[in-house]
């Protein structure tokens, strides 16, 4: 059996594994649009998304960045005509016990973020299952974000804070950045380093708001289901030349 290989033997030599983003955040659009380009119905767009996932994941993974969050399904997304929601429901639940064994033995630890209570019961066993299973998993911290969005967290983590104070529990002069974070769904995970959005869309669609203060963004016009390792390389490419200064000037 070959052996996997290890995050530096896989890193391309123009990366510096000391400048990689801890946490890569995607927004994978342009499913339909791949789809309908090549006269297919949406769904097939949706199913070849879930393959640039998977492939983007063990690349993370191998390429030695410790999370990685995609945008799966947003609150705004049960707007869609029920077939397509339906099917993306079915394709959540199908793909999580279909993988399972391949997160385990690739060491994937998954987590989902969202307001998980409006998914279908079945779906929910699925998730419960597989969060329990990859829990000690220490490769790479895989987010999926489902049934979310950024405006509802926010909200959901003020009216618990609100409800501290109301119970006397917390007071408030106690409440900072820190603290709040704390409270959304994200609060075992750093914020984001990179966002990456595909399809050229320049727009942040409700994900992670509080999160991506200061994230870098890479926008590129290729199409989710087309994202593969090469354009991925050149996503890094891009970030390892930014400057972070998170709102300071450099000294001279």
């Amino acid at each position: 059996m070959t052996a996997k290989p290890t995050a530096l033997t896989a890193l391309p030599h123009d990366l510096k594994p000391d400048l990689l983003p801890r946490h890569i955040a995607v927004i994978m659009d342009g499913n339909g649009r791949w789809a309908k380009q090549r006269g297919l119905p949406r769904i097939m767009g949706h199913r070849r998304g879930v393959d640039t996932l998977k492939k983007l994941l063990r690349c993370c993974r191998d390429w030695g960045i410790g999370a990685l969050t995609a945008y799966a399904f947003s609150t705004e997304n049960w707007g869609r005509p029920i077939g397509e929601v339906d099917f993306l429901m079915t394709l959540f639940e199908r793909v999580l016990r279909k993988e399972l064994k391949e997160m385990m033995e690739e060491d994937v630890r998954i987590q989902f973020v969202g307001d998980l209570s409006a998914l279908p019961d079945t779906l929910q066993r699925e998730i419960d299952r597989a969060v329990a299973d990859t829990q000690v998993n220490q490769g790479i911290r895989f987010s999926v974000a489902t049934n979310y969005g950024g405006r509802q967290e926010i909200l959901q983590a003020c009216r618990a804070i609100a409800d501290q104070v109301q119970q006397g529990h917390l007071a408030p002069h106690e409440i900072d950045e820190s603290l709040f974070s704390r409270y959304l769904y994200t609060s075992n995970i750093s914020d984001p380093d990179l966002l990456i959005r595909t399809s050229g869309e320049m727009r942040i669609s409700n994900f992670l708001l509080w999160q991506l203060a200061y994230s870098e963004f890479y926008i590129t016009d290729t199409l989710w289901p087309d994202f593969d390792q090469a354009e991925f390389h050149q996503a890094l490419i891009a970030y390892q030349q930014r400057h972070r200064r998170f709102g300071k000037i450099e000294n001279s």
